[in-house]
């Protein structure tokens, strides 16, 4: 699939056309400076500053919160408690300036949701459009987890920002349709071709030395890991706000409800946390992880233990959101190398 060469105003032009298709998303400031994942108004370009949006990519395959099913709440009626699919509420979306992180965690969280309709439905229904890095942030450290700032898993295009605009590599065949609406481009110039080459070798070496972390930690033992003595340590700064899970890309963990108002139902799926207290509450009052140290372990265990010995990769894409973020500045890197020194 060839590669094809749009300036600022031929993407924006682009852009335009594939307005009349998709609902269009990508990062952009708010009043605040703060990036975050927003719809574009026309001629708006996505935020191109280094590393990621404040939330991720997740929201459009686990949206917050999602309507699994509708119904009538009103007795007596025909069709009262009777469930049906909840109308399309929206056209198809295209996410443009995703960073390969984010973009390989869409194909890490279709590995536990191999079976969920609504995942694989919000899946067919959004194009990735990525943005290769020039450099990677401090927090950044995809390289340890399997991906690359130039990495293409989980994209329908990968786009490499150049001086004069985009050099558009189509990856699967949606995306090569795409770009083929673009029309010709332009050739890129000699200057061009040099700067892409660039970004594919520099950008790998401004991120921490690859690491084939997940083989080494699956030949850990498993005991081992659980019962080492770090644990209890890093727990007693940690507050148990949640904020890591609810960034995080590669967490998944959620509730159902059923809600009713004025005669209408519908049954929710929302996010949870499983650093909340509530989130291993039994209804008999027990907790099996109602300590704090518990919920820390177990959420570093299933990145980092659980979820490889099961799928293979990592269940972390080194984004470092919860790095930048997290209140108490647990660090994911610290735990890392404590479990490979364990």
């Amino acid at each position: 699939m060839k590669a094809l060469m749009l300036d600022k105003a031929g993407f924006e032009d682009w852009l335009r056309e594939l307005a009349g298709q998709f609902e269009i998303f990508g990062p952009k400031a708010n009043d605040r400076g703060i990036v975050n994942w927003q719809k574009l108004n026309e001629g708006e370009l996505p935020d191109e500053r280094p590393g990621v949006p404040k939330g991720s990519i997740k929201t459009f395959f686990f949206p917050q919160p999602e309507t699994l099913l509708e119904f009538s709440a009103r007795p007596g009626t025909e069709d009262a408690f009777i469930p049906h699919e909840p109308g399309t509420e929206h056209k198809p979306r295209l996410v443009v300036g995703v960073r390969p992180c984010d973009a390989r965690s869409v194909v890490l969280n279709a590995m536990p949701y191999e079976d969920d309709p609504y995942f694989h439905k919000n899946r067919q229904n959004v194009v990735l459009i990525g943005l290769a890095c020039r450099q990677g942030c401090s927090t950044c450290f995809c390289t340890w987890t399997g991906g690359s700032p130039v990495g293409t898993e989980g994209l329908d295009i990968l786009a490499y920002p150049v001086s004069r605009g985009y050099v558009l590599e189509p990856v699967t065949e949606r995306g090569a349709s795409l770009v083929e609406s673009a029309g010709p481009g332009n050739d890129a110039t000699g200057a061009e071709l040099k700067e892409l080459e660039e970004i594919r070798s520099k950008a790998p070496s401004s991120l921490p030395e690859t690491m084939e972390l997940a083989p080494r930690l699956r030949e850990k033992g498993l005991m081992d890991l659980y019962n080492a003595p770090f644990w209890q340590q890093l727990s007693d700064s940690c507050i148990n706000c949640g904020t890591c899970t609810f960034l995080c890309p590669t967490c998944y963990c959620f509730d159902i409800q059923d809600e009713t108002l004025r005669g209408k139902g519908r049954r929710i799926r929302y996010w949870d946390s499983c650093m909340f207290p509530l989130f291993t509450l039994h209804a008999s009052g027990h907790n099996p992880r109602g300590e704090k140290v518990k919920r820390v372990r177990n959420r570093f265990m299933h990145k980092l233990k659980y979820f490889p010995e099961r799928f293979g990769p990592l269940s972390c894409v080194g984004c470092g959101r919860c790095v930048r973020d997290c209140p108490v500045n647990i660090d994911i890197r610290q735990v890392i190398n404590e479990l490979l020194a364990t």
